[in-house]
């Protein structure tokens, strides 16, 4: 399955793109901070963090799902701009037109929106396992985190080129989503340096 994911994203057509792959590192990294998780579970070293553990476990397998799903709905998000600018430019047609335009680019700026979203919250998942989980786990959580980071880099850049397509009358709201997605990146970055951190902690001198 994961080979004939690749090769759809290979193949020379605009779907799957970067937003439905932004998405997928996301899961990953979701998974593999819920992996994390477990191998602290049950341990008991981290008797204290149990419970905690057992929490961020589910959270990450709800986000993995979630994030898993935005993989196509970021490809249907695509092909509802294509389909939009494919719509008749004759002068009787021209609001209609420019209505769907505008409607499909906030549509396609609102999930690789959702996809950032969800991957700061990975991230900060990764970022507490990597600094209480189970240390000798501490660089996959780093690893997880790294991920939420890039999925969120990744994701954060189809929301803008969506918004900078917007017409002046899909300013304002492109405005906002712009906003709301370098706050996105801000926080993915915070936590994926905290992860980091704790990484390098555990390791020590070079």
């Amino acid at each position: 399955a994961l080979e004939g994911f690749m090769a759809r994203i290979a193949d020379a057509s605009p779907t799957p793109g970067g937003g439905s792959v932004a998405a997928h590192v996301g899961a990953l990294g979701a998974a593999l901070a819920q992996m994390v998780a477990g191998l602290t579970i049950g341990k008991k070293k981290y008797a204290a963090v149990e419970e905690q553990m057992k929490q961020l476990t589910i959270d990450a397998y709800t986000l993995r799902r979630q994030l898993s799903e935005l993989v196509q709905r970021d490809a249907d998000s695509y092909e509802r701009v294509r389909t939009a600018y494919q719509l008749s430019k004759e002068p009787e047609h021209a609001i209609a037109r420019a209505d769907a335009i505008r409607e499909a680019l906030v549509f396609a700026s609102r999930v690789p929106l959702e996809t950032a979203q969800l991957a700061v919250q990975v991230a900060g998942i990764a970022a507490t396992v990597a600094e209480v989980g189970n240390s000798n786990a501490v660089t996959d959580a780093c690893v997880a985190a790294l991920m939420a980071e890039a999925a969120c880099k990744g994701a954060v850049l189809n929301v803008r080129i969506n918004v900078a397509s917007l017409a002046e009358e899909g300013t304002k709201i492109g405005a906002e989503l712009a906003s709301a997605a370098r706050a996105c990146l801000d926080a993915a970055s915070v936590h994926a340096r905290v992860a980091e951190a704790a990484a390098e902690r555990a390791m020590g001198p070079a």
